[in-house]
Protein backbone atom coordinates (compact mmCIF):
# COMPACT_ATOMS: atom_id res chain seq x y z
CA UNK A 1 0.00 0.00 0.00
CA UNK A 2 0.90 3.43 -0.74
CA UNK A 3 2.08 5.83 2.26
CA UNK A 4 -0.69 8.13 3.18
CA UNK A 5 0.90 12.28 3.82
CA UNK A 6 -0.82 14.80 4.70
CA UNK A 7 0.49 18.62 5.24
CA UNK A 8 -1.22 21.03 8.31
CA UNK A 9 -0.62 25.10 7.49
CA UNK A 10 0.34 25.52 3.86
CA UNK A 11 2.64 29.01 3.91
CA UNK A 12 5.87 28.88 2.27
CA UNK A 13 7.20 25.64 3.82
CA UNK A 14 4.22 23.79 3.77
CA UNK A 15 2.89 24.81 0.68
CA UNK A 16 6.36 23.58 -0.79
CA UNK A 17 6.64 20.39 0.73
CA UNK A 18 3.22 19.57 -1.27
CA UNK A 19 4.69 21.14 -4.23
CA UNK A 20 7.41 18.60 -3.81
CA UNK A 21 5.35 15.37 -3.38
CA UNK A 22 3.42 16.51 -6.06
CA UNK A 23 6.56 16.30 -8.12
CA UNK A 24 7.35 12.80 -6.63
CA UNK A 25 3.92 11.49 -7.46
CA UNK A 26 3.09 11.03 -3.85
CA UNK A 27 -0.52 11.63 -2.88
CA UNK A 28 -1.00 14.19 -0.03
CA UNK A 29 -3.89 15.78 1.97
CA UNK A 30 -3.34 19.91 2.22
CA UNK A 31 -4.98 21.70 5.07
CA UNK A 32 -4.88 25.29 6.09
CA UNK A 33 -7.55 27.56 7.56
CA UNK A 34 -6.75 29.83 4.75
CA UNK A 35 -8.54 29.67 1.61
CA UNK A 36 -5.86 31.69 -0.86
CA UNK A 37 -3.60 29.53 0.58
CA UNK A 38 -5.82 26.01 0.23
CA UNK A 39 -6.43 27.54 -3.63
CA UNK A 40 -2.19 27.97 -3.55
CA UNK A 41 -1.84 24.24 -3.73
CA UNK A 42 -5.18 22.66 -5.34
CA UNK A 43 -3.56 21.83 -8.48
CA UNK A 44 -0.49 19.67 -6.58
CA UNK A 45 -2.58 18.53 -3.56
CA UNK A 46 -4.74 15.15 -4.00
CA UNK A 47 -7.45 16.74 -1.68
CA UNK A 48 -6.63 20.24 0.09
CA UNK A 49 -9.41 21.30 3.03
CA UNK A 50 -10.22 24.65 4.61
CA UNK A 51 -10.57 23.80 8.22
CA UNK A 52 -11.12 26.90 10.53
CA UNK A 53 -10.13 24.95 13.79
CA UNK A 54 -8.79 22.08 13.88
CA UNK A 55 -9.67 19.84 16.61
CA UNK A 56 -10.30 16.45 17.85
CA UNK A 57 -13.52 16.07 15.79
CA UNK A 58 -11.98 16.97 12.96
CA UNK A 59 -9.02 14.91 12.93
CA UNK A 60 -11.06 11.90 13.01
CA UNK A 61 -13.31 12.90 10.34
CA UNK A 62 -10.51 13.58 7.99
CA UNK A 63 -9.69 10.20 9.15
CA UNK A 64 -6.03 11.57 10.25
CA UNK A 65 -5.14 8.25 12.24
CA UNK A 66 -5.05 6.35 9.32
CA UNK A 67 -2.25 8.87 7.92
CA UNK A 68 1.33 7.40 8.08
CA UNK A 69 3.28 10.99 7.86
CA UNK A 70 2.08 13.73 9.06
CA UNK A 71 3.66 17.78 8.81
CA UNK A 72 2.34 20.44 10.95
CA UNK A 73 3.71 23.90 9.72
CA UNK A 74 1.48 26.47 11.11
CA UNK A 75 3.82 29.73 10.99
CA UNK A 76 3.89 31.90 13.76
CA UNK A 77 0.41 30.35 15.77
CA UNK A 78 2.40 27.93 17.78
CA UNK A 79 -0.55 27.02 20.21
CA UNK A 80 -2.12 25.74 17.09
CA UNK A 81 0.99 23.63 16.25
CA UNK A 82 1.68 22.46 19.95
CA UNK A 83 -2.35 21.32 20.15
CA UNK A 84 -2.60 19.70 16.69
CA UNK A 85 0.87 18.05 17.01
CA UNK A 86 -0.47 16.88 20.42
CA UNK A 87 -3.88 15.59 19.14
CA UNK A 88 -1.98 13.80 16.22
CA UNK A 89 0.63 11.68 18.61
CA UNK A 90 -2.39 10.76 21.04
CA UNK A 91 -4.65 9.57 18.20
CA UNK A 92 -1.47 7.35 17.16
CA UNK A 93 -0.28 8.97 13.93
CA UNK A 94 3.31 6.83 13.24
CA UNK A 95 5.46 10.05 12.11
CA UNK A 96 4.46 13.89 13.21
CA UNK A 97 7.05 16.59 12.29
CA UNK A 98 6.78 19.86 13.19
CA UNK A 99 8.18 22.80 11.96
CA UNK A 100 9.04 25.27 15.00
CA UNK A 101 9.15 28.53 15.54
CA UNK A 102 11.77 28.86 18.39
CA UNK A 103 13.53 26.62 20.94
CA UNK A 104 10.42 27.26 23.49
CA UNK A 105 8.36 25.45 20.74
CA UNK A 106 11.42 22.99 20.05
CA UNK A 107 11.30 21.91 23.89
CA UNK A 108 7.12 21.24 24.09
CA UNK A 109 7.37 19.38 20.76
CA UNK A 110 10.05 17.41 22.38
CA UNK A 111 7.54 16.50 25.68
CA UNK A 112 4.90 15.67 23.90
CA UNK A 113 6.32 13.07 21.75
CA UNK A 114 7.17 14.78 17.84
CA UNK A 115 9.19 12.42 16.25
CA UNK A 116 11.32 15.16 14.21
CA UNK A 117 11.18 18.93 14.52
CA UNK A 118 12.08 20.69 11.94
CA UNK A 119 14.11 24.44 11.99
CA UNK A 120 13.83 25.18 7.66
CA UNK A 121 15.82 28.97 8.45
CA UNK A 122 17.96 27.28 10.44
CA UNK A 123 19.12 24.59 9.06
CA UNK A 124 19.23 26.47 5.84
CA UNK A 125 21.83 28.78 7.81
CA UNK A 126 24.24 25.82 8.35
CA UNK A 127 24.03 23.96 5.07
CA UNK A 128 24.90 27.36 3.88
CA UNK A 129 27.89 28.36 6.65
CA UNK A 130 29.39 25.36 5.64
CA UNK A 131 29.30 25.66 2.08
CA UNK A 132 31.03 29.16 2.16
CA UNK A 133 33.63 28.31 5.20
CA UNK A 134 35.08 24.99 3.27
CA UNK A 135 35.95 24.56 -0.45
CA UNK A 136 35.67 21.07 0.02
CA UNK A 137 32.30 20.53 1.35
CA UNK A 138 29.79 20.88 -1.34
CA UNK A 139 26.66 19.77 1.18
CA UNK A 140 25.68 19.08 4.97
CA UNK A 141 23.05 17.15 6.37
CA UNK A 142 22.67 17.69 10.17
CA UNK A 143 21.99 14.14 12.31
CA UNK A 144 21.74 15.49 15.41
CA UNK A 145 23.25 18.06 17.59
CA UNK A 146 26.56 16.07 17.17
CA UNK A 147 26.08 13.81 14.23
CA UNK A 148 25.72 14.66 10.60
CA UNK A 149 26.64 13.55 6.97
CA UNK A 150 28.65 15.49 4.34
CA UNK A 151 29.16 15.55 0.77
CA UNK A 152 32.49 16.69 0.09
CA UNK A 153 35.10 16.70 -2.87
CA UNK A 154 38.31 14.46 -3.26
CA UNK A 155 41.30 16.34 -3.95
CA UNK A 156 44.31 15.47 -5.52
CA UNK A 157 46.04 14.37 -2.24
CA UNK A 158 43.88 11.35 -2.21
CA UNK A 159 43.70 10.52 -5.70
CA UNK A 160 43.78 7.04 -6.90
CA UNK A 161 44.32 5.68 -2.93
CA UNK A 162 42.01 2.66 -2.08
CA UNK A 163 39.78 3.04 1.33
CA UNK A 164 42.13 0.22 2.12
CA UNK A 165 44.83 2.68 2.39
CA UNK A 166 43.19 5.70 3.92
CA UNK A 167 41.99 3.39 6.48
CA UNK A 168 39.54 6.78 7.33
CA UNK A 169 37.31 5.14 10.08
CA UNK A 170 40.18 4.06 11.98
CA UNK A 171 42.12 7.47 11.60
CA UNK A 172 39.64 9.92 12.11
CA UNK A 173 36.49 8.19 13.34
CA UNK A 174 34.21 8.66 10.08
CA UNK A 175 33.04 6.56 7.50
CA UNK A 176 32.50 7.04 3.96
CA UNK A 177 29.18 5.85 2.89
CA UNK A 178 29.02 6.56 -0.64
CA UNK A 179 31.19 7.80 -3.88
CA UNK A 180 29.71 9.82 -6.39
CA UNK A 181 31.42 9.70 -10.35
CA UNK A 182 29.37 11.83 -12.28
CA UNK A 183 26.25 9.89 -12.62
CA UNK A 184 27.62 6.71 -11.21
CA UNK A 185 27.12 6.32 -7.31
CA UNK A 186 28.60 3.63 -5.59
CA UNK A 187 26.90 2.44 -2.30
CA UNK A 188 29.39 1.09 0.62
CA UNK A 189 32.24 1.16 -1.35
CA UNK A 190 34.39 -2.02 -0.85
CA UNK A 191 38.08 -1.81 0.51
CA UNK A 192 39.85 -2.20 -2.81
CA UNK A 193 37.83 0.72 -4.22
CA UNK A 194 40.26 3.71 -5.35
CA UNK A 195 38.94 7.71 -4.73
CA UNK A 196 39.88 9.78 -8.17
CA UNK A 197 40.00 13.44 -7.51
CA UNK A 198 36.85 15.30 -8.21
CA UNK A 199 34.75 12.40 -6.45
CA UNK A 200 31.64 13.03 -4.03
CA UNK A 201 32.47 11.52 -1.14
CA UNK A 202 29.88 10.91 1.25
CA UNK A 203 30.58 10.82 4.68
CA UNK A 204 28.78 10.27 8.09
CA UNK A 205 29.67 10.88 11.15
CA UNK A 206 30.65 12.75 14.72
CA UNK A 207 31.05 16.86 13.71
CA UNK A 208 34.60 17.23 15.30
CA UNK A 209 35.50 13.44 13.18
CA UNK A 210 34.28 15.01 10.07
CA UNK A 211 35.69 18.29 10.45
CA UNK A 212 39.23 17.10 11.13
CA UNK A 213 38.85 14.39 8.08
CA UNK A 214 37.64 17.60 5.66
CA UNK A 215 41.06 19.65 7.18
CA UNK A 216 43.81 16.81 7.36
CA UNK A 217 42.29 13.68 5.18
CA UNK A 218 40.79 14.88 2.48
Amino acid sequence: MKKQFAVFGLGRFGGSIVKEFYELGVEVLAIDKDIEKVNDVIEYATHSLQVNAIDENALKQLGIRNFDHVFVSFGDDIEASILTSLMLKEMGVKQVWTKAQNDYHHKVLEKIGVNRIIHPERDMAKRIAHYIVSEKIIDYIELSKDHSIIEIVATDRIHVKTLLELDIRARFGCMIVAIKRGKQVMISPAAEDKILEGDILIVIGHNDDIRRFEEEGV
